[in-house]
């Protein structure tokens, strides 16, 4: 491949890529796809996203704008474009009637029905098939919907507020609020590119959070509010009781939680699931949020809450954003648990990035051997 070419494949790319994000909030359980359309002669001559309520995939979309121009130009696409009819039609064959000659993928589907069929379909006909450009960018664009098919569990995103100390709450409990209205703005925008959020019963007994995407931005579906109460804490008068008629809320609880409380929670929308350890099997939290096509999950605490995940090994991404301030002496530690034994043996992140908002930093990366 020239040089020019590559160089143009990218920047086509680029724009899939940024075409692509357009649909965060608004896609679940399938993923973030973006298209580019050019000419024979170079020419942008249709663009497309794929959002779930449209029913038209991205490839579609930009190939009616694009109508007799397509023909005997190239597609750049984020993702493999699928063989099979299931809400949709087939992608390929609409490429391959449009007269499309050449496409550009970013990354392979690891759906197994779509898995590198759509780019044998195209090669068949004689399309030729260019895989690989930008294909990191497109993979962590799509790392919830990665990392929920290849391990069949939602990819979990652990976020914290903290002080420089490491601190959550003061001695006495106070939390609010440790960052700035920058940052909590971010936190709103992470909560839209997730289907769940997920606190203990500690942080809901102590804050009384809302814990709704008050982002303002389109979404598919309500966040999925959830919530790990063992002993079934949560009171009928708490905010997520009251609006769980508007979003919905899922409470893991013990299997000996009082029908009383049960029935009142019920009563008003909440929907409580009695399970074995009453939500401290985290696999097994995590495989029913799974069965309900939730691939991203935000978890925001508390202390205990994100000890264990940690320490199960779930987490996959973490964002931490630090306050300048100190709380110091007995303030509650951001995470619980006996921790790690050596420096050697602590939890590391990789591919770290780091952003200001106001005064805050916020720090986000992998977990070592995690990603999509």
């Amino acid at each position: 491949m020239n040089f020019e070419l590559e160089e143009f494949d990218t920047r086509m790319m680029a724009r899939a890529l940024e075409l692509a994000a357009r649909g965060t909030g608004q896609v679940s359980p399938g993923p973030l796809v973006g298209c580019v359309v050019t000419s024979r002669d170079g020419e942008t001559v249709g663009e497309g996203f794929y959002v779930f309520e449209r029913v038209k995939h991205a490839e579609t979309i930009a190939l009616e704008k694009a109508g007799e121009r397509a023909r005997g130009g190239s597609a750049y696409v984020t993702l493999e474009p699928h063989a099979h009819t299931r809400r949709t039609p087939p992608c390929t064959e609409a490429l391959i009637r449009a007269g499309i000659a050449r496409v550009v993928a970013a990354i392979e589907d690891p759906n197994p029905l779509v898995s590198g069929r759509g780019f044998t379909r195209l090669r068949e006909v004689g399309v030729a098939v260019t895989i690989g450009t930008l294909g990191g960018e497109a993979a962590r664009l799509n790392e919830k919907y990665i990392h929920s098919l290849k391990h069949g569990r939602p990819f979990v995103q652990l976020k914290l507020a903290c002080s420089l100390d490491g601190r959550i709450a003061t001695r006495t409990g106070d939390a609010r609020w440790i960052t700035s209205e920058e940052s909590h703005a971010r936190g709103q925008l992470l909560r839209h590119e997730h289907d769940a959020i997920l606190v203990g019963a500690g942080t809901a007994t102590a804050d009384d959070p809302l814990l709704t995407d008050r982002s303002e931005l389109p979404r598919r579906r309500p966040l999925l509010r959830v919530l790990l109460d063992e002993h079934l804490c949560l009171s009928p008068e708490s905010k997520l009781a009251r609006t769980a008629g508007d979003a919905p809320v899922l409470v893991f609880t013990s299997e000996g939680a009082g029908a009383d409380k049960v029935v009142a929670l019920e009563s008003r929308g909440v929907e409580v699931l009695r399970a074995a350890g009453g939500g401290r099997d985290l696999a097994g939290v995590l495989e029913e949020l799974r069965r309900r096509e939730i691939q991203g999950l935000l978890v925001e605490g508390g202390a205990r809450v994100a000890g264990a995940f940690l320490r199960a090994g779930f987490v996959n991404k973490a964002s931490f954003f630090v306050a300048p301030i100190i709380l110091g002496g007995d303030a509650l530690g951001a995470v619980a648990g006996a921790g790690a034994l050596t420096v050697g043996e602590a939890a590391r992140l990789r591919d770290v990035e780091i952003t200001r908002h106001a005064e805050d930093v916020e720090i986000t990366g992998y977990l070592t051997g995690d990603g999509p």
